[in-house]
């Protein structure tokens, strides 16, 4: 069996660099999990004492506090800012963009709408911008059912499918008389769709590498699926299951923004090994 590799996949700017800040910043407290990926928090845990608190409140004693790549709602950084905890902010400055995309259109009166996971934490944190109650939405038909006097501003959670994305700005478009559309879709994340899009229709097994709680990775998993029945998405070595590549001839494999690549070489030899037996 023949094992290809996405043209991109992995690790993002935004994450490398937020992992960069934790290993310097030995024996600091993450508020949420600095990225979406459980074995990298666990290694940063074990080799540089980097701990992760839900929020603000389990703080404790910490000395120091690292604002996660998704960055925090507005009311917990400003709190942080005005307390005596060295903040350490590793906010993706593509997260960082929408929040302030969102603060200045909402000064103007626009009417926010984001396309996004309104559970998400970077959704959340972007929404506290907002000076008006913002419009979160997951698909295009949610739309139909809301009224809109004002003018309006569009963005996106960083992590979501372009093509969707595309969907919402032509029915706004189409039924408004202004709107402003900022796309805050991450480089990273069309580049790893576009690769993961292009291999799953050659691949007759694809892995998905990553946090199941990611959002850029689920993405990358329903790209695969679109074009390759046979893809699964894993965390590690150990959730592999050897009938997966049964009479299977070409394995691609892809992996979400926060996975880091000892995993994805590590996954891709266990994969070797199950392949040769």
């Amino acid at each position: 069996m023949e094992i290809k590799l996405a043209k991109n996949y992995g690790f993002c700017f935004g994450v490398k660099r937020a992992i960069e800040i934790a290993e310097n910043s030995r024996d600091a407290t993450t508020i949420g999990s600095l990225i979406h990926n459980n074995e990298e928090i666990s290694r940063l845990k074990n080799n540089f004492n980097v701990l992760t608190s839900n929020d603000i409140n389990e703080l404790g004693d910490a000395k120091k506090a690292i604002i996660r790549t998704h960055g925090i709602i507005k009311d917990d950084f400003f709190k942080l800012k005005n307390s005596d905890i060295e903040v350490i902010d590793a906010t993706c400055p593509f997260v960082t963009k929408p929040q302030q995309i969102v603060a200045e259109m909402s000064g103007y009166g626009y009417k926010i709408v984001i396309f996004g996971d309104a559970k998400h934490p970077e959704v959340k944190g972007v929404m506290s911008y907002a000076g008006n109650n913002p419009i979160v939405i997951m698909d295009v038909d949610e739309l139909k059912d809301i009224a809109f006097s004002q003018k309006v501003a569009v963005i996106s959670q960083t992590t979501r499918k372009i093509s969707e994305f595309q969907k919402i700005i032509n029915y706004l478009v189409e039924n408004l008389k202004e709107v402003r559309v900022f796309n805050t879709i991450c480089n990273a994340t069309f580049e790893n769709q576009a690769a993961a899009d292009e291999l799953s229709l050659e691949a007759d097994v694809m892995i998905v590498i990553g946090g199941k709680n990611s959002s850029n990775t689920k993405q990358l998993l329903t790209i695969s699926q679109e074009n390759c029945s046979d893809s699964y998405l894993i965390e590690n070595e150990t959730e592999l299951h050897k009938e997966w590549f049964t009479d299977k001839k070409i394995c691609g494999i892809t992996a979400g923004a926060s996975t880091p690549d000892w995993i994805i070489k590590k996954i891709v030899a266990n994969i070797r090994k199950i392949s040769v037996k």
